[in-house]
C-alpha cells in the first residue's frame, strides 16, 4: 500500500512540475501581451502619445519626448523577448522599470483608480516571478544557456 502511495505522489509531483512549465509560459505570454499592446497603442498615434507624455504623464527627470521614446521602445522590444523566453530576466527587469516609471509618472491619476493601480501591481508581481524563478523550461533561455555553458566548459 505505501509503495503505491509513493508512486502516486511521485506521479503527482511530476505532473505538477510539468504544469509549472506551462504556467511559466502563460505568465510570460500574459505580461508580454499587456505591455506589447500598450506599445502598439503608443506608435499607432504618436501625436497623442506625445501629448500624453507632455500633459498627463509626469516622468521624473526625462523630457517628455525622451520618456515617450524610451517607454515605447521598452514596450515594443522587451515583450517579444519575454514571450520567447530569450533574455527573460533582463526583459522582466526592464519591463519592471517601465511599469514602475508608469506608476510614478501617472500617480496623480492612478492613486484614485484602484483597479488601474492594482493592474500595475499585478504585472509587477508577475514580472517578479520571472525575475526570481526564471522563464521555465519552455523558453529559448532554457535551450540556449546550457549549450553555451557546455561549450565554455
Amino acid at each position: 500500500m505505501s509503495v503505491s502511495l509513493v508512486a502516486l505522489a511521485e506521479r503527482a509531483r511530476n505532473w505538477l512540475a510539468t504544469l509549472g512549465h506551462a504556467v511559466d509560459l502563460a505568465i510570460r505570454l500574459h505580461v508580454a501581451h499587456a505591455f506589447l499592446l500598450s506599445g502598439l497603442t503608443k506608435i499607432s498615434d504618436w501625436d497623442t502619445t506625445m501629448a500624453l507624455f507632455r500633459d498627463e504623464y509626469h516622468v521624473p527627470v526625462l523630457p517628455p519626448a525622451v520618456a515617450a521614446a524610451l517607454g515605447t521602445f521598452g514596450e515594443l522590444v522587451f515583450p517579444p523577448l519575454l514571450a520567447l523566453g530569450l533574455a527573460s530576466r533582463v526583459s522582466a527587469a526592464c519591463l519592471s522599470v517601465v511599469n514602475l516609471v508608469a506608476v510614478v509618472s501617472y500617480w496623480g491619476v492612478l492613486k484614485d483608480q484602484e483597479a488601474a493601480l492594482a493592474q500595475h501591481f499585478y504585472w509587477g508581481l508577475l514580472l517578479l516571478v520571472i525575475l526570481v524563478h526564471g522563464p521555465g523550461r519552455l523558453s529559448l533561455d532554457a535551450w540556449i544557456w546550457p549549450r553555451l555553458w557546455a561549450k565554455a566548459a
